[in-house]
Formats: C-alpha cells, structure tokens, sequence
C-alpha cells in the first residue's frame, strides 16, 4: 500500500514545531510508558524509541481549537455539500457498487449512507490526512490538557493496534502480549509512515484507532485490515461501524416538518440533544406538525438555518446513529444531503 509522507514544519514561529525528542524526558511521559509496559507487556526500550519520533506541532493545536463543526449550518454546508462532492460520489459508487451492495446486504447500512460517510471524511479517499497520527496522537495527549485524557487514550490504542498489526518497531513477537496471532501489514511499514487527520484519524473513513481496533474489518479475505489502501475494507469497515452502533435497516433518518406552535417554544428545545429524547407523538403535541404517524416514534428537533429561512426536522435513532460518528448535527445533515443526492442519481 502506498503511504503519504509528511514534511515537517520549520521552527519560524515559536513553538510552531519541536524537535524530535521533545516528549523523552517528562514525568507524564514517563507514566504512559509505564502503563505500556505494566498493562499491555511492551518493551520499555521500544515505546520510549517510537516516543522519541515525536514532533510537537502546533499547527494540530491550532486545527482542534477551530473545527468546521463551530461554523453555523449555512457555512458548513458551503464546504461539504457541493456538486463535485456529489458527482465523485456517484463514481465512486458505480465503480465499487458490487462491495457496496454487498455491504449494504449483509449490514443493512444504505449504498448512498456509506459513500456519503466517505466523501465527507476523505474526498472519497482523495485527502486521508497530512499529519502522522504519532504527532497527531502525542502533541493532543500531552499539550492539549482539554482533551488530554481522551488523546492519550488513543495514543495508547494506536501504539496497540501498531502492535497488533506488526507495525515496526512493534513487528515480532516479544513487542508486546499480542491480543491477536498473526500481523497485516508489510513489515517494512514504520509507525512514523501512518498518517491521518490532525485528530490522529486515520484512512478512507479516518477511523480513530479504537475505533479501528474494534471495527475495522477485513472484509475482502486476505488477511488484512487495510483501510488506508484497501477500499473494500474501507467500506465494509464504514458499514461494520454504523452497523455495531445501531443502524436500523430500513427505517427513516431525518423529516422536515413545520409548526403549529411559536416558533420561541420549539427554539428553547431545537439542538438540545443529540439522543431522541421525546416520542413523536409528544412533539406533535408541543406544536410540531408532522404527516408521520408513528406516535411512538422516538425523535429529536433541530433547527437548520439557511440564507432565506429557518427549517425544522425531526432526527430518528438513524440520525443519531450519524452522530456517533462525528458528534454533530451539522455533520449528520451533510451525510444526509449528499447520500439523499446520490441516491437520485444511482
């Protein structure tokens, strides 16, 4: 498989990129190397050597600090929802509609749902990322305390899954208490050589790596997770994914509807949750008018704005579903326009 490499920044601005070596001496450095070698048996040597490749970039604070998801709906669909994307989506489908029919069959995840999903995070495999994940992953554990706990965390998956799939340094037995027999990837393959978004996400579906650890699937047969340069695994991961958090087969994932009430008494509840946290029957009682009758039905509001007016939908489970992937509503509405549009022209 054929990996994008990363040229490193110049040190122009201060604190813009730190050398090499930055993260070899420092307590809570120390600690996570323990855990590595405590919890999951790996060498101290090793993961102080992969440590010690890490470059502090400050660019990957600056990403996080500023995502597409702060942007109201009208700018964010401006950057996703566009013709090309739709056009490349159709392609995309019609080149590998016979994986994604299959997927679709055997996990229940739409054809159009998962090419969506793609596009929006990749360009359809066209822009997997520029950073490695190891900068991405130590730079976020270490110098970003408001999400620290949580990169770290993934920082220990990777350096897992790294292992896992006999990535060098961690390419023969004795690098750690392997949870699986056997290894993937070309042993030539250096975990400096991985690179994905300034979130450490990585592939077609930029997958975090616990999510790649425990949804990636191989599911063309041969041997391998690869869902940088396989898009067949790419795609039968992306459905696996969706289809572990929920996705229910069939079912609707968003309506417009309109308003009996005033506009100010849905608005205090409009983009409040996420979750589906009334039923649709109870919505149609606060005043939301809707043709769907299953009363029973468990929804949530949101608000869309546009340039020439406001528009209200209720989000099925489906919906959330989305969500679990990104966590934001004006991510799930983008899947759900491009998937919507594609889905038109198959």
């Amino acid at each position: 498989m054929e990996f994008k490499k990363v040229v490193f920044c110049a040190l122009l601005v201060f604190a813009s990129c730190i050398a090499a070596g930055e993260y070899s001496d420092r307590t809570d450095v120390d600690e996570f190397v323990t855990v590595m070698v405590n919890d999951h048996g790996f060498d101290e040597s090793e993961v102080r050597s992969v440590l010690d490749q890490a470059v502090y970039q400050q660019s990957i604070i600056d990403a996080i600090t500023r995502p597409a998801e702060k942007k109201p709906w009208i700018a964010y669909r401006e950057i996703f929802v566009t013709p090309t994307r739709i056009d490349d989506g159709v392609q995309f489908a019609q080149e590998n509609w016979e994986t994604l029919k299959k997927a679709e069959e055997e996990f229940g995840v739409p054809v159009e749902v998962i090419v969506a999903i793609i596009g929006v995070e990749t360009n359809y495999g066209r822009n997997m990322g520029r950073y490695r994940v190891l900068d991405a992953l130590t730079t976020l554990g270490f110098d970003y305390p408001a999400r620290a706990k949580f990169f770290r965390g993934q920082l220990e998956e990777f350096l897992i899954l790294s292992c896992e799939e006999r990535i060098n340094p961690f390419d023969h037995d004795a690098a750690c208490q392997r949870e699986e027999a056997g290894g993937t990837f070309d042993s030539s393959i250096a975990i400096g050589d991985l690179v994905g978004s300034y979130a450490g996400a990585m592939g077609y579906g930029q997958f975090i790596p616990s999510s790649y650890r425990n949804f990636a699937i191989d599911y063309d047969g041969d041997g391998a997770r690869d869902i940088w340069g396989n898009v067949v695994d790419a795609i039968g991961s992306v459905a696996a994914y969706f289809k572990d958090h929920g996705w229910e087969a069939g079912e609707p994932v968003i309506a417009q509807v309109g308003l009996n009430a005033t506009e100010q008494s849905i608005d205090a509840l409009a983009n409040s949750s996420l979750i589906p946290t009334k039923t649709v029957g109870e919505w149609k009682a606060l005043g939301v008018d809707t043709q769907d009758d299953r009363d029973n039905e468990y929804a949530s509001i949101f608000r869309f704005e546009t340039e020439s007016a406001v528009h209200y939908f209720l989000g099925y489970h489906n919906f959330y579903v989305i969500t679990r992937y990104n966590i934001s509503r004006l991510y799930a509405k983008a899947v759900v326009e491009i998937a919507e549009a594609i889905s038109a022209r198959l």
